[in-house]
């Protein structure tokens, strides 16, 4: 995906730009391109971006750490601000106070805005912090005939003869 030139965008008799994505995102481990479509539109001091788009992920299960695969589904809108000090960089701080009305993203009305980067922002929002092959997944089960047959190291008796106590 090209980037926009903001300032080009602005000045055309319609200021939207729909983009058609079907193509795999970097930095993103899909199993099928990304497919669907963003809509960016410029209204004054602001971009209202929208998209809807999906794909598949090959994701591991946080209780069995079997891999399965995910359809990742993205249906979101969002208000960029176009702030003329967005470019300016600031130097790296440890620590810094940020004011809750700096919440929010801005880009320069003088830049571009890098429709790819943005939606692999969304994509990664989007992937499950919890990681589930099913909802009732059992886990790792612990195989408890393999560790009886095994002879016991002569080291580990003492432990052995406490946990057949408990």
């Amino acid at each position: 995906m090209d980037a926009i030139y903001i300032p080009q965008l602005a000045q055309a008799s319609k200021p939207i730009e729909d983009i058609v994505v079907k193509e795999f995102l970097p930095g993103l481990n899909t199993l099928t391109p990304v497919r669907g479509n963003i809509r960016v539109e410029h209204r004054g001091n602001f971009l209202e971006v929208t998209a809807q788009a999906e794909a598949i992920m090959t994701l591991s299960c946080n209780r069995c750490l079997q891999q399965y695969n995910h359809r990742v589904r993205l249906d979101t809108s969002e208000i960029i601000w176009l702030d003329e000090e967005a470019e300016v960089e600031e130097e790296f701080l440890a620590e810094r106070e940020v004011a809750l009305d700096e919440l929010v993203e801005s880009v320069s009305p003088y830049g571009y805005f890098h429709p790819s980067v943005w939606l692999y922002e969304q994509m990664c929002l989007e992937i499950p912090q919890r990681q589930l092959c099913e909802e009732k997944c059992p886990g790792i089960q612990p195989n408890q005939d393999s560790t009886e047959d095994k002879p016991i190291d002569s080291r580990w008796a003492s432990l052995q003869s406490l946990k057949r106590q408990l």
